[in-house]
């Protein structure tokens, strides 16, 4: 280790060679790894050291001395302040080939894999105006003028938009125009460091097949008056709104939505077409915000598994049967688990709009009812949160032994962890593993990963 010191403000030139999984340029300096935001590997800059560690720091760019051939001039005017995204200064081509890298490295590093089957990433139809969903923080301007947008990077301070590149363009409108709405009707903004005021996000869904949108506020209480005269407004201004609604969230937290929806006006969802089948989807509905990326990466899973008809299905972390319902209807028996009561209500929906009659739903936490199934399904499609998989979970799998295991991860890190256990033994064998770019001009990646007993991959 060199003997060198650093200084927590000190002015440095560094060479930018890799990015981290969070989306930061990597450079080294005297062996110590330096992790900078919004630069692009084979960028030459001067940086200033913001957070010093004995063998690593975080730094600032202060300087660009020599740009990156990947760099290009960003799409959005304030991409350089929104913490929206992160990647707008990357070709999208160079934006791939990072996401893989980064699946490869997780897979080696914390899975411990030699040269993990990692194909290319799945391609989006278009890197920007993708978001069938958007959240945004509702504010106050130091003038007084009602603002909704992003946080700065790293900070607290709102940047203010009037539409956003990344989002479908046809909610733009609804984003110029809401918070003018609010301002109008003097309805009182939250403030989080007093916990006062009443309007706290502003959330906009789309079908994309459909075109119908839903518009929600998130409030901390229900002190809105005039509320259901300004709803019927929204809906007669815009001829694709179905519906208004209001969330209740009165708790101090970073969470975004409360227990409670209320519909104000028209319906309280909206329709979607997904692989040819019709979902509803509620204001607080997990359902991919990527919907044409999602389609393809589950169209590479029915590839995958070569579905002959007979198979018996279990999908844990269902959700309101995104996956689940697709793939029921090229097996005999699909079973779909969810800790979260509404989505398995939604799911039972979806199944009975769609006529899809071999489906079984049930609510729990899937490291309790995944034992209690008492069976040996042939596939487990895993789609946990962020967090992965419950240790119980791995430890059933690992007595139960289905034929094949999907596992979809949103974050790659608890991806590889959770593979480790299930191969480390030899239990299973990882023949292939598919990225997908559900989140264009962001550092995350979606992936597929499948698994297959040992014993019938070398038989």
């Amino acid at each position: 280790m060199t003997d060198t010191i650093w200084k927590q403000g000190e002015l440095i030139e560094l060479n930018i060679s890799d990015t981290s999984d969070t989306g930061d340029g990597v450079g080294r300096s005297h062996e110590r790894v330096v992790f900078v935001p919004d630069t692009v590997p084979g960028d030459r800059v001067v940086v200033r050291l913001v957070h010093v560690k004995p063998t690593y720091a975080h730094a600032k760019l202060k300087q660009l001395l020599e740009p990156s051939p990947h760099r290009i001039r960003p799409s959005c005017i304030v991409a350089d302040k929104c913490g929206g995204c992160q990647w707008q200064h990357i070709d999208y081509q160079y934006q791939l080939e990072a996401k893989r890298n980064q699946v490869i490295q997780a897979l080696e590093r914390i899975g411990g894999f030699v040269q993990p089957p990692v194909d290319a990433v799945l391609r989006a139809p278009s890197p920007l105006g993708y978001r069938n969903k958007a959240t945004y923080p509702v504010g106050v301007s130091a003038t007084g003028n009602v603002q909704a947008g992003y946080y700065q990077k790293g900070s607290h301070q709102l940047i203010n938009l009037n539409q956003c590149t990344v989002q479908d363009a046809r909610l733009n409108p609804l984003l110029a125009e809401v918070k003018q709405d609010i301002q109008k009707r003097n309805w009182q903004v939250y403030k989080e460091q007093f916990h006062k005021g009443v309007i706290r996000h502003l959330g906009l869904r789309i079908g994309r097949r459909t075109g119908e949108m839903l518009l929600t506020l998130i409030v901390k209480d229900w002190n809105l008056p005039g509320i259901q005269e300004q709803s019927q407004e929204w809906l007669n201004r815009y001829p694709t709104l179905v519906g208004v609604c209001l969330n209740r969230n009165p708790e101090r937290t970073n969470a975004i939505f409360g227990s409670e929806t209320r519909c104000i006006a028209g319906i309280g969802y909206l329709r979607e077409e997904f692989a040819g089948l019709e979902f509803q989807v509620r204001p607080d509905t997990f359902f991919q915000v990527y919907t044409e990326t999602a389609e393809a990466l589950l169209q590479v899973i029915q590839s995958e598994l070569n579905l002959q008809g007979n198979e018996v299905l279990v999908d844990t972390y269902c959700g309101i049967g995104t996956l689940t319902l697709p793939l029921a209807k090229q097996v005999h028996q699909a079973i779909g688990l969810e800790i979260q009561p509404e989505a398995v209500q939604q799911a039972i929906l979806n199944a009975k709009r769609n006529q899809i009659n071999n489906v079984t739903f049930m609510t729990g936490a899937v490291e309790k009812v995944l034992p209690q199934l008492k069976m040996k399904p042939d596939i487990v499609l895993l789609d946990p949160p962020r967090k992965g998989c419950d240790r119980k979970v791995i430890e059933t799998l690992l007595i139960s032994k289905p034929t094949c295991i999907v596992y979809v991860s949103c974050k790659v890190a608890t991806l590889a962890r959770d593979l480790k256990l299930l191969c480390e033994n030899g239990v299973y064998t990882l023949i292939r593993v598919q990225p997908a770019d559900f989140f264009p001009q962001t550092a995350h990646v979606e992936t597929a990963a499948f698994l297959v007993l040992s014993s019938l991959h070398k038989a």
